[in-house]
């Protein structure tokens, strides 16, 4: 990046986006900061730190010497992201929030408020880097791969990647640490925040029980087998291991499937069972960082956040996308999303179905 930019760095009140905000200060930029408040339903629980993390904020902006506002958009994200969240759990299948909450908040809402004030680009703590070829912004994995996010940036089209920049792609998450230590940032041992910004660290069930009522009914084996009782469909998740109740009956046993007018929830034994494993995943609700979908062909991709990438081929057979893996995929999960790459690339993806 040449040249002195005005640039709105939204802060979180953790280590990334602090040093993201020194950083850009220390090349010569106009920094301004910016934290989002986008949840206020229970914003006073224990489990909820936003007062916390916008007081973090504050103090790593005095440090820094630039100014900062803390910005409202809990409407848009009830609207945008939270009601989404909720028909897709009703629903039975399992969204992640954190990939809206990029495309419809911090790179929509949060974006349009930067050119507000007269911002050239935005900058985020995330890991991910961007190249420009040929007057295209390519959205590029990050060098610490262990961190990188661009999985969760894959909804980003053209115009948003070109106002937008993150100066975290080239540093290991250790080396972000050291130089925020030195920097004298008071985030620079801060936890990590883990699990989706609404819910914070609370238990997963008893918040969504809040908004979703209890939908008992049988769990069942794929023979039929009942082998207890859910608590209802949309508090489970495939591959799920934990709080089933089964026990004692030898191997693990873990959600297979969802049948969703009987209510029953399909749980098989074993890690490995045939039920978990499948080479093939169509998607639906795609979005494509190059403005247009890839070719058909080969690729790589994850199903998951957390995992490595897979050879596949993309494929559109009646105006479907259709990814198919060399190698069996454990727990493909609809609601989830599939993200395609090549190489460092990431090309985008869609929501499994």
């Amino acid at each position: 990046m040449t040249g002195k930019k005005k640039i709105v760095v939204g802060m979180s009140g953790g280590v990334d986006s602090s040093l993201t905000a020194w950083l850009l200060k220390q090349q010569g930029h106009e920094v301004i900061g910016v934290f989002m408040q986008n949840w206020e339903d229970d914003n006073d629980s224990e489990y909820c730190s936003i007062k916390e993390d916008a007081l973090d904020a504050m103090s790593v902006a005095d440090i820094v010497g630039i100014d900062m506002e803390v910005v409202n958009f809990a409407k848009e994200y009830k609207d945008r992201v939270f009601s989404y969240f909720l028909r897709e759990y009703a629903a039975g299948r399992t969204p992640n929030p954190d990939v809206l909450c990029n495309a419809e908040i911090k790179f929509k809402a949060f974006l349009d408020h930067a050119m507000e004030l007269g911002a050239d680009c935005i900058a985020t703590g995330h890991y991910a880097r961007k190249a420009v070829r040929d007057g295209k912004h390519y959205l590029l994995k990050a060098v610490d791969e262990s961190k990188d996010q661009s999985y969760f940036l894959y909804r980003l089209n053209q115009a948003q990647l070109s106002r937008s920049i993150f100066p975290l792609g080239d540093i290991r998450k250790s080396e972000v640490r050291r130089l925020a230590a030195e920097a004298g940032l008071p985030t620079a041992g801060k936890k990590d925040s883990t699990g989706i910004c609404f819910i914070g660290e609370r238990p997963f069930r008893e918040f969504l029980q809040r908004y979703l009522p209890k939908q008992p009914g049988e769990m069942v084996t794929p023979e039929g087998r009942v082998m207890g009782e859910h608590a209802g469909l949309m508090y489970y998740t495939l591959g799920q291991r934990k709080g089933l109740g089964i026990g004692g009956l030898g191997e693990p046993w873990f959600v297979a499937g969802k049948n969703i007018p009987e209510n029953k929830l399909i749980v098989v034994q074993g890690h490995d069972h045939p039920l978990l494993l499948k080479h093939e995943l169509a998607m639906t609700d795609m979005s494509w960082t190059l403005d247009g979908p890839p070719e058909a062909g080969a690729y790589s991709a994850k199903n998951r956040y957390r995992m490595p990438d897979a050879p596949c081929t993309l494929s559109y057979p009646d105006n479907e996308a259709i990814l198919r893996f060399r190698d069996a995929q454990w727990a493909i999960t609809p609601g989830q999303s599939a993200v395609l790459y090549q190489g460092d690339v990431c090309l985008g993806g869609g929501i499994i179905v």
